[in-house]
């Protein structure tokens, strides 16, 4: 994100000695992507960012992944994961996989207690709040979270979440870097204005959180033996993570709320593009907000039926009422999986009933993948197994 920051204590100019009130010496760090030629900050420590004392194993959650075979749309329904009230997990280790192939991992957690310091070494991660608050604390410093946030984690950034109570997080963990849509910015990384949010809607963190400590435990989800090629590793510091007086640069996590997205709308249906919110290396990030719908005098207001012949749908059901999943049994929290291959649209009755809408409240977060996507052990466990048969109005054989 091409959008300079600067927090807590840095010298003037970069490279260059940096003492504290006693003389001691500022450790600098570089933390930037793609081999130093794209976005960076520096970062400076308190003590040796790369000093550690001891490492162990990190059993990861069921990373295993099983083909989507014999090809179906799914009805994911994430709420049935856990119970009410839910068993204390955290956002890191209580993340259970739903979906995922190369490119992406999609997964879902009710948070309730704090988690353990986490970096992922993989890619970028973009954690949208369901429902619930929280602080996600980071090397940067502090970001207020809450519903229908969605909160964008660089690659190897060390944080934690600290729910204030129950927090349903939706997952998207990425194989890449995660960012706005290349057309959204100028040449420069400027947002510009046909793009439906800009910087005043990004919240970044203000001041580092500067802490000391010894013998601090960070789990590190990184390339490696496991499924997927995904293995966990706990590094032990000597001092702790978050002793970082100050930073700048374009490289930090931020806040972005759905609420400040502006939709984009027209005459006729607006394909998926117009919502786009991020995109990742192969895969996209939309969302759906309530907004006025199509105003020509013979508009259909809901999505024509389409065959996804390059990509995955996942949409995940957050809010509203979303008129072309009605009857279908999606609801609040639920997944819907449309493969590439298999034509899909509303249900029975929706592309009628529709006519003549002026608005629709609705609220749904949509993950496109440009390779197939496979279940895991989540996706296996919550899926209904009827949604398939739901356009012929029946149950598989009926």
């Amino acid at each position: 994100m091409a959008y300079y920051r600067s927090a807590g204590s840095v010298p003037p100019k970069r490279h260059t000695q940096h003492r504290d009130e006693e003389g001691n010496l500022r450790y600098e760090e570089l933390m930037g992507e793609e081999g130093f030629t794209s976005d960076s900050s520096l970062l400076y420590h308190r003590h040796l960012p790369s000093a550690l004392v001891d490492v162990r194993t990190w059993d990861l959650p069921d990373q295993a992944l099983v083909p989507n075979h014999p090809l179906l749309p799914r009805h994911l329904a994430t709420h049935a994961l856990f119970a009410d009230p839910p068993e204390p997990a955290d956002a890191v280790t209580g993340r259970r996989l739903l979906l995922g192939n190369a490119d992406v991992r999609l997964g879902y957690v009710v948070a309730s207690v704090t988690s353990p310091y986490y970096r992922n070494g993989i890619g970028d991660e973009c954690l949208y709040v369901e429902d619930g608050r929280g602080r996600v604390e980071t090397v940067f410093g502090d970001l207020d979270a809450g519903p229908g946030d969605y909160v964008v984690v660089p690659r190897a950034t060390t944080y934690r979440v600290v729910p204030e109570g129950p927090m349903r997080i939706y997952a998207i963990e990425a194989n890449s870097h995660i960012g706005p849509p290349r057309r959204y910015l100028s040449r420069y990384g400027q947002l510009l204005e046909h793009a439906p949010y800009c910087e005043r809607d990004l919240r970044g963190p203000e001041e580092p959180r500067v802490l000391e400590g010894g013998d601090v435990e960070v789990y590190l989800k990184h390339r490696g033996p496991g499924p997927g090629g995904i293995a966990g590793t706990v590094h032990v510091l000597p001092h702790h993570p978050f002793d970082v007086v100050g930073w700048d640069g374009c490289l930090y996590p931020y806040v972005l709320n759905v609420a400040d997205f502006e939709p984009i709308t027209g005459r006729v249906h607006q394909p998926p593009p117009v919502h786009q919110v991020f995109e990742g290396h192969n895969f996209v990030v939309c969302n759906f907000v309530p907004r006025k719908v199509d105003y020509h005098p013979l508009a259909i207001p809901v999505p024509y039926y389409h065959s996804n012949v390059d990509s995955d749908e996942v949409m995940f059901y957050c809010g509203g009422d979303y008129e072309a999943r009605r009857g279908s049994g999606i609801g609040q929290g639920s997944i819907s999986l449309h493969p590439g291959g298999h034509p899909h649209g509303p249900q029975p009755g929706a592309y009628e009933r529709s006519i003549g809408l002026e608005a629709v409240d609705e609220l749904a977060v949509m993950v496109d993948t440009f390779r197939p996507l496979d279940l895991g052990e989540a996706g296996l466990a919550c899926d209904d197994g009827q949604y398939a048969w739901s356009w012929a109005g029946g149950r598989r054989g009926e």
